[in-house]
């Protein structure tokens, strides 16, 4: 099938903040028309980009657009997508899809009765690297997963704005593990239980500026993943990355090597190159990312994550906040998020 055609598309931008940049970036690369609404900071980001045009209100940008692109906080994310759900618009909305899976799953529900479809952003599965990593694990490249660890730190946002209300940001385990929960369930399969700990802890709903989490997963495989996020102090360098031990042989990366991945494969391993890339001089996977969400807007196949994938994300991730509340291993075949066992 060929590569659906993007120009002549508007795409609607709500949110002007950080992420903004990078997400016009990608559209302007993409040859796309953008229109910015936001309740603050849009004739900001409009002034920075030739083209940027701004609309005056929500509706006004409905009316105006293909469909949306979600780069507000996250505690809005529900709303903003139900507008524009109503208005009958696609959305794209950034990781995570709402803070809880009861949200997102309304939403999921809500965008099918409309007849429209809506594409959470988790970027990590375009980033090569971790793209490489899903599909030697597919192909059986090092035999039967058994521990796979996942870590990512940056430099804590929680000492300014609405981190640190972890109602309205869903903490460090919700804003950047995420990713990775995401990751360990698309690399490693379903999960059946899952523990967690933080240190130090939350208090009266507020986290703490710098702080770790650390979570547990057992996979319905019987592979076991370790995740870490970490919030550091200010000016903390960004780094990502994972080791997957398999019964035939080791994948590991670490986004601070030159090398960008590195492959072990025992003698008896299968033969073969992994088609592993050894730098990451490729396009910005938010590019790549937002190419093949708007495609299959577009009519061409589906994206390799879907409103499910985001609501999965969600879900592991508020059942690592009950296990840290609770102190105990939570199962995932009987958990019902927010009350506790």
């Amino acid at each position: 099938m060929a590569e659906p055609q993007l120009t002549g598309l508007t795409v609607g931008l709500i949110g002007a903040g950080n992420i903004a940049h990078v997400h016009v970036e990608s559209w302007r690369a993409l040859g796309v028309r953008v229109l910015v609404h936001s309740h603050a900071g849009a004739a900001e980001l409009a002034a920075q980009y030739d083209g940027l045009e701004v609309a005056d209100s929500l509706d006004a940008l409905f009316a105006a657009v293909d469909f949306v692109d979600i780069v507000t906080p996250s505690a809005t994310h529900k709303e903003v997508t139900l507008a524009a759900i109503k208005a009958g618009r696609d959305v794209i909305c950034e990781k995570p899809l709402t803070l809880t899976a009861a949200e997102s799953r309304e939403l999921a529900d809500a965008a099918a009765a409309a007849g429209v479809r809506i594409y959470p952003a988790h970027v990590v599965r375009f980033f090569p690297e971790y793209v490489a990593a899903h599909e030697a694990v597919v192909a059986g490249k090092i035999g039967e997963v058994a521990v796979a660890r996942f870590f990512r730190q940056a430099s804590s946002p929680a000492a300014r704005g609405w981190y640190r209300d972890v109602a309205r940001s869903g903490g460090v385990i919700m804003d950047l593990m995420v990713h990775d929960l995401d990751q360990a369930r698309w690399i490693c399969g379903e999960v059946t239980s899952v523990y967690a700990v933080q240190s130090p802890p939350s208090v009266d709903g507020i986290s703490p500026v710098n702080v770790a989490a650390h979570v547990t997963l057992t996979h319905e495989s019987g592979a076991i993943s370790h995740l870490r996020a970490t919030w550091g102090a200010e000016g903390t360098r960004f780094r990502t990355g994972f080791s997957i031990a398999g019964s035939a042989g080791l994948l590991e990366y670490t986004s601070d090597k030159d090398t960008g991945f590195d492959e072990e494969l025992q003698d008896n391993a299968a033969t073969g190159d992994l088609l592993i890339p050894s730098s990451t001089l490729f396009e910005s996977p938010y590019l790549t990312q937002l190419r093949e969400l708007a495609g299959a807007l577009r009519g061409g196949p589906e994206p390799r994550v879907l409103a499910e994938d985001g609501i999965a994300a969600v879900y592991l991730a508020e059942a690592a906040r009950e296990s840290m509340a609770t102190g105990r291993t939570v199962d995932m075949n009987t958990f019902s998020p927010g009350v506790s066992a």
